[in-house]
């Protein structure tokens, strides 16, 4: 059973930075995309950064574009969304994704993030 764990949300102030972990295992995940998603209050889910496991590639959302980065751990199965210049549009609950290429989808607890003006 493959089991998401996220970290790393808080408050932060507007132009300021964090790094979500996801912390994944249950699983080798070289035949899955990992993804962090987000939902605001009164909106619906939203994806904002894709990962391939096997290849690196990466995919971002529009709004997100030049202010955050996904990477993984070298050594350990964790991923990370590095985020920068924050905005209050940003304020959600972050989710992590991994999504097999037999279209089995997992989802973690989320993590909040609050950016304050």
């Amino acid at each position: 059973q493959v089991q998401l764990v996220e970290s790393g949300g808080g408050l932060v102030q507007t132009g300021g930075s964090l790094r979500l972990s996801c912390a994944a295992s249950g699983r080798t995940f070289d035949k899955y995309t990992m993804g962090w998603f987000r939902q605001a209050p009164g909106k619906e889910r939203e994806e904002v950064a894709r990962f391939w496991w096997s290849s690196d590639d990466t995919r971002f959302a529009d709004f997100v574009k030049g202010r955050f980065t996904i990477s993984r751990a070298n050594t350990k199965d964790t991923l990370y969304l590095q985020m920068s210049s924050l905005e209050p549009e940003d304020t959600a609950v972050y989710y992590c994704n991994a999504v097999h290429y037999g279209g089995v989808e997992y989802w973690g607890q989320g993590t909040q993030v609050t950016v304050s003006s």
